[in-house]
This record gives C-alpha cells, structure tokens and sequence, in this order.
C-alpha cells in the first residue's frame, strides 16, 4: 500500500487539489490540511486511483460514490465554522471511509455509521492500515444516527435524505450543526443549527449525491 502516492497520486498532485479548493472558496486552514494529508487515492480502486485527486465523485461499487472533494471540504468547514469547540461528530455513511478518514484529521472523535457490510468491512481495514484511532465504524442503518452515543457537536451526512431528519435533529447538542444534502431529484445541501429556543435551518446550494437507503444489507 503506497501511502505518499506516485506520478498522478503525489504529493504535488495532492498539493493542486487543495490549491483549487481555496479557488473554489475553501478557506479554512485547518480542512484544507487534512485534505492534503488523507491519501484519497488509496480509497478508491486502484483503475480509478490516477483520478483520486480530480475535483469529482468516483464509483466505489455497491452502486455508492466517494464525494468530490470539494463537496467533502465544504461540508467539514461547514461543520467547523462555529465559535463553539466540536469535538464529537457523527457520520451518516462510511462508504469508502475516506470522509471519515479527514473528519478524524479535523475533530478529536469521530463515529460514523454504514449499512453495506462490504464497505464497512473495507473502510474499516483501511483506517486501520493508516492507523486513524479516534474513528468508530459502526455496522448500522444510520438513517436513524446513534442515539447511544448522542449527543453530538456535528453531524454529517454522506446520502441524500428525502426529508429533513428530525431524529438526527434530536442528537445534536445546543450549538451544534449538522450538514446534511436533502431531496430526491432536486437536492441541496442544508444546515441545521441547533439553539436554545429550537432548531434553525440553512438552505445552501445544490448538490447531487446517492440516495439514503433504509436498512442494513
């Protein structure tokens, strides 16, 4: 397993990618890193691996994507852009685990959920090769989140759900956010702030992900 990365998969390559997220409005110094650091092409099968660092979403099978990266930065500076510390985030949907690999750059504990067995065998197993401790990856429909665990700083979701999640509402703690893309055929990306007095809803931009599925398979 080649961590540096060679030819399209070096650390210059890496270095264009973060370059053109601050292009595209990324300013968050800390996201920014930790997109540099996590070797996204080891997420991918090796066919695509020349292509990890292409500001687009790729195939990891089970009919499920690896995000772009900038979608991936967006909603994690999302996540950060409170005055408030986050220190626990929850993920909805591992899949390749390269999300959750740079959230774990970014907050002290991570927990994210995955319903496709394979994937979270594999994202599980590559985490562990690039020894990221403070993630747990749970086998589970996380259309529900992980009460057990709640409260959480942030949420964020990988799929696009059909309507705004009042559970996952439910496990934030004051002050928290979630990010989350919501629709069916027209999606967007929205934020959820959690306050004393109730919740306040953010509608950002459109987005296109997969669909969130119900159920562990």
């Amino acid at each position: 397993m080649n961590m540096r990365g060679i030819g399209m998969t070096s650390a210059r390559t890496r270095q264009r990618m973060v370059d053109r997220l601050r292009d595209q409005g990324i300013v968050d110094e800390i996201v920014l890193a930790a997109m540099y650091e996590v070797p996204r092409h080891l997420f991918v099968d090796e066919a695509l691996a020349s292509r990890a660092y292409d500001d687009v979403s790729l195939p990891i099978n089970y009919e499920q994507t690896i995000s772009q990266p900038y979608i991936v930065a967006r909603m994690i500076e999302l996540l950060r852009d409170t005055e408030r510390p986050v220190r626990r985030v929850l993920e909805i949907g591992t899949g390749s685990g390269y999300q959750a690999a740079v959230l774990a750059h970014v907050f002290p504990e991570v927990y994210s959920t995955e319903r496709i067995e394979p994937l979270y065998e594999r994202s599980g197993k590559i985490l562990h090769k690039l020894e990221i401790n403070n993630v747990t990856v749970s086998y589970a429909d996380g259309s529900a989140g992980l009460p057990e665990v709640a409260p959480f700083d942030g949420i964020i979701m990988a799929a696009a759900a059909p309507a705004m999640s009042a559970a996952l509402r439910e496990q934030l703690s004051v002050g928290g956010r979630m990010v989350l893309p919501v629709g069916r055929q027209e999606q967007w990306l929205y934020l959820v702030e959690r306050e004393a007095q109730g919740f306040r809803e953010s509608r950002l931009e459109p987005v296109k992900f997969v669909p969130l599925l119900m159920g562990k398979v």
